[in-house]
């Protein structure tokens, strides 16, 4: 039997679907979001939600944190998604504001929702998806930078104000991640220099667990050979 559980925003996607797959071999009691249709033939709990929805938030968090036998440990926040708007002069407000609820709206809703649990149970993870862009920009995308950028700053926030209480927040930073959308996208890549979902989510189930209880506030890179 599971004795701790982890919630995982976006699990069916393509991260999300090498981080569900970890921690359910690492023996979690693992719970899912999704945006619609949960699979079927797994080991994970999955819960259909709009994570941008503070009510729907509440209640896959609630869910999450409903057994006693294993309670809340780790939050792992990977909602989001890129959309390239052009230069800075050339880019809508509304575009570049839909960039910041894409990827900071749920993973502030969800990581709000879930620390009253973690402290709670005792302490416990976070871990935040950035982006290589956060920390070395490209021109064109400033909406997705900005909103990545504040993903960190925020994860930063929380390792600071939680840190008495137990709960650690830590970042990673991925580069291109070598999905069948990015690859599609980008048919002319060298995706031998990508980082794969499996790698990435190796480090992420590290870093929710207790082998990485010294760490918080990190900004880990995970850029393969990029």
């Amino acid at each position: 039997m599971a004795d701790r559980t982890v919630l995982i925003t976006g699990g069916t996607g393509g991260l999300g679907g090498a981080v569900t797959a970890a921690f359910v071999a690492a023996g979690w009691r693992t719970v899912a979001t999704v945006r619609k249709d949960p699979p079927d033939g797994s080991d994970a709990i999955y819960i259909a939600a709009d994570l941008t929805d503070t009510v729907a938030v509440d209640a896959a968090v609630a869910t999450a944190a409903s057994d006693p036998a294993a309670p809340l440990r780790a939050v792992v926040n990977l909602v989001g998604g890129y959309a390239s708007t052009g230069l800075v002069h050339q880019t809508p407000i509304e575009d570049f504001e839909r960039m910041l609820a894409l990827n900071l709206r749920p993973t502030y809703l969800v990581t709000q929702a879930a620390l009253p649990y973690l402290v709670d149970a005792g302490g416990g993870a976070v871990v935040c998806v950035s982006s290589r862009a956060a920390v070395s920009p490209f021109p064109g995308a400033a909406g997705y930078i900005t909103a990545k950028a504040a993903v960190l700053a925020f994860a930063n926030a929380v390792a600071v104000e939680y840190k008495a209480k137990g709960v650690r927040c830590n970042t990673v930073l991925p580069s291109v991640i070598d999905t069948p959308t990015n690859r599609a996208s980008q048919p002319d890549a060298d995706t031998s220099r990508w980082v794969r979902p499996e790698e990435i989510a190796t480090v992420i189930r590290f870093f929710a667990g207790e082998e990485s209880a010294p760490a918080s506030g990190a900004a880990i890179p995970v850029y393969g050979r990029a």
